[in-house]
């Protein structure tokens, strides 16, 4: 496997998480090169039939640029919303869309990917 490693306990909570309000994912992503660019470029051709299959869509694809804070840089960041952490959960077992995940395995050095809901600005406690 890649340089991806996945958080079982916190991969376990999400799971466990029964919630049906939507579920925003962020995405951070450093590629293998310009090869694993293109592999994870088809990851996302072959994968983005089976977000929408479970009502998924992406809300923003952007590339990182200036870095004004922290040291760690990335290659692409994306947020995906599911309607439910079941609906994502259906997704990323679905046996077809395992088949793709090879795609982005190859392509990718590291990854974040955290499960994210909203909160108004205004409950933000300091």
């Amino acid at each position: 496997m890649s340089g991806i490693k996945m958080n079982i306990d916190e991969f376990s909570r999400l799971a466990k998480n029964h919630g049906e309000a939507p579920v925003v994912m962020l995405n951070l992503i450093k590629f293998k090169g310009a090869e694993g660019q293109a592999s994870y470029a088809r990851y996302m051709k072959e994968a983005g039939k089976f977000v929408e299959g479970v009502g998924g869509k992406v809300l923003y694809l952007g590339k990182p640029d200036e870095l004004l804070n922290g040291n760690e840089r990335w290659d692409l960041l994306m947020l995906v919303q599911y309607p439910s952490r079941k609906a994502f959960l259906s997704m990323a077992n679905n046996p077809d869309y395992l088949k793709t995940h090879h795609f982005r395995e190859e392509g990718v050095e590291r990854a974040v990917l955290y499960a994210t809901d909203p909160i108004k600005f205004r409950n933000i406690t300091i």
